[in-house]
């Protein structure tokens, strides 16, 4: 790599992504090491282990770009947000689970970071963030099956020949007075995907409920608890009516400890962050979909979504939770007398 493409000064799109990175890395940061202090699995532990020191590695990238730009380095999350003598607050797997979910979403968003990069060093940074969450993902999923934690997706019959839609009633909803068509598979792997991170999240609310400081904290997570669920059947009904079973898992449940490893802060903000990813899987599956009941669905689901999210941002705004990101120049203000 050239030094040269490195004298280029940071765009602010560059900025904001590094930004959020330094927030989302030292997040789950504090998350690691906690679950690598009670980690039972010795094959998941060394998983545990590797990743945390790969976001060591990224916050100190993040923390030396800032310095080159004279940019001030974010708070982001520290050890005060950390309290490693709480008891042990999810049950076996659990951490495998989480990293699970947390793989799905880095993959996600690091691709996404990387296609909004110009400069050499910043691309293939998040290039190598998207590869280490793919990498993350395919080391813990192979896991996650072997113990028989993971539900697989249903499987269906080969099709032999191909088809194009001829009639209209295909983009109609299921209807108990006639028969229209089952789920295609593009639909059952939306809803799937929907299913399983939901019910990860489920007992992560569940957990950071029992565990909050704050009221208004906890009754949010318990908001959090009821959203996971609803979603969780309203998406699971669509499957039952074609005599599939929706997916579950009987690990990772959150254990009986009302004692917060995590400040409420650090919880807030990872909801935060699954929500904002529980909205755009929503509206790619409401988008793929060619049944007109299930992206209707979908999209009474979003506005929950999107409500509790609101919700957990005045929270955080309310308690000075809240990092700001970095801002356009106010030239209105800059050139009042």
């Amino acid at each position: 790599m050239g030094s040269s493409s490195n004298r280029v000064p940071i765009t602010s799109t560059e900025l904001a992504n590094l930004w959020m990175t330094y927030q989302d890395k030292t997040m789950i940061m504090r998350f690691l090491e906690y679950f690598l202090k009670h980690a039972e699995h010795e094959e998941t532990r060394k998983i545990l282990r590797y990743y945390y020191e790969r976001a060591i590695e990224s916050v100190a990238f993040v923390s030396n770009i800032f310095q080159q730009e004279g940019a001030v380095i974010p708070m982001g999350f520290t050890e005060k947000d950390l309290n490693k003598e709480a008891p042990k607050l999810f049950d076996y797997m659990y951490d495998a689970m989480y990293l699970h979910l947390m793989a799905k979403i880095g993959t996600n968003l690091y691709a996404l970071y990387s296609t909004m990069s110009y400069r050499q060093d910043i691309r293939q940074f998040f290039r190598s963030l998207t590869e280490e969450g793919q990498e993350a993902y395919d080391q813990i999923t192979q896991i996650l099956l072997e113990a028989g934690i993971l539900s697989r997706p249903p499987y269906v019959s080969m099709p032999k020949e191909v088809k194009f839609v001829q009639d209209k009633k295909y983009m109609t909803g299921l209807n108990w007075l006639s028969n229209e068509r089952s789920l295609n598979t593009l639909e059952i792997s939306l809803i799937h995907h929907a299913i399983e991170t939901n019910l990860t999240g489920m007992q992560l609310m569940i957990g950071f409920a029992q565990v909050a400081q704050d009221q208004q904290v906890r009754n949010h997570f318990v908001n959090g608890m009821k959203l996971s669920m609803k979603i969780e059947t309203s998406l699971g009904e669509f499957l039952r009516q074609d005599y599939i079973e929706p997916p579950a898992t009987h690990a990772g449940k959150a254990t009986n400890s009302t004692i917060s490893p995590f400040s409420d802060k650090l919880m807030l903000y990872n909801t935060n962050l699954l929500t904002t990813f529980g909205l755009g899987s929503n509206a790619l599956g409401g988008a793929f979909s060619l049944r007109t009941d299930l992206p209707a669905k979908m999209a009474l689901l979003s506005k929950d979504i999107y409500s509790f999210a609101k919700q957990g941002g005045l929270i955080m705004l309310k308690n000075g939770w809240m990092e700001e990101p970095p801002q356009v120049e106010d030239r209105n203000q800059l050139t009042k007398r």
